[in-house]
């Protein structure tokens, strides 16, 4: 069986970066960060970050959390659109 063959259909094909790629994944940071805002309820607990007022009252946690998941929402954006040709 011809492996090769069977990989390249598994596979997300490559596509390169371009301005707009960083455009997608900066909005949905955004999007999970106002996300996390909402649904935390202690979310300046933990570590503080070095200028709260710049991150929100964000504690370490919840920045490395909402950050974390808006690169899962950009991941899957990213891929999405570029399966349906619009990146």
């Amino acid at each position: 069986m011809n492996y090769s063959t069977l990989l390249m259909a598994i596979v997300i094909p490559d596509f390169s970066w371009t301005p707009t790629t960083g455009i997608v994944m900066i909005v949905c940071n955004i999007l999970a960060i106002a996300f996390g805002k909402l649904t935390m309820k202690d979310y300046g607990k933990g570590p503080a970050m070095p200028n709260s007022a710049l991150f929100g009252g964000f504690g370490l946690p919840a920045v490395l959390a909402t950050t974390s998941f808006g690169h899962i929402l950009g991941i899957g954006a990213i891929t999405g659109l570029h399966n349906l040709g619009i990146l």
